[in-house]
C-alpha cells in the first residue's frame, strides 16, 4: 500500500505540473484537465516518492510535479512492478502500461542535473475505472 502525496497536472505537454491536491480521473481518457490526458496508453504517469528523495539527495531541488509525474506516491517502488500490474485507489482503478519513457528533448532538470529519473523510474497507466483522486488517500497494489 502507498500514500498519494501530490497530485499534479499541467495545461500544456512539455512543463512542470502543478500539485493541485485533487482532481477526476475520467475512464480510458487520464486527469481531467491535464495535457497528457486523452485516448492513449500514457492517461497517467506515476513516481514513487523515494526516487524523488533519492534524485533530491544528489542536490537537486525539485518540487512535485516537476518530473511531469501527475501522482506521487510514498511506499510503492513502481518501476519494480511489471506492466499490466492493476492500481486501485478507492473507486479508481489504473493498469501501468509502461515503465520508463525515452526522453526526446532534454528537460530542464536533465539540463541542470545531467540527468533526469521519469526515463527509468516513471510508469505511465492508463484509467480503467474513474473517480477522484486526493493527497492522502491509498493506493494499493492488487
Amino acid at each position: 500500500m502507498g500514500i498519494v502525496l501530490a497530485v499534479c497536472i499541467s495545461s500544456a505537454k512539455g512543463t512542470a505540473k502543478r500539485d493541485v491536491g485533487e482532481a477526476e480521473l475520467v475512464a480510458r481518457h487520464g486527469l481531467n484537465g491535464d495535457a497528457h490526458a486523452g485516448d492513449w496508453h500514457r492517461q497517467v504517469s506515476l513516481l514513487s516518492l523515494q526516487k524523488i528523495d533519492a534524485f533530491r539527495a544528489r542536490g537537486a531541488k525539485v518540487d512535485y510535479g516537476a518530473f511531469g509525474e501527475n501522482l506521487v506516491v510514498d511506499g510503492i517502488d513502481f518501476a519494480s512492478l511489471p506492466v499490466g500490474t492493476i492500481l486501485r485507489c478507492g473507486d479508481v482503478v489504473l493498469e501501468m502500461t509502461q515503465i520508463g519513457k525515452e526522453c526526446h528533448s532534454h528537460c530542464t532538470i536533465f539540463r541542470i542535473m545531467g540527468d533526469c529519473i521519469m526515463p527509468r523510474e516513471g510508469v505511465f497507466a492508463r484509467v480503467i475505472q474513474g473517480g477522484t483522486i486526493k493527497t492522502g488517500d491509498e493506493i494499493h497494489v492488487e
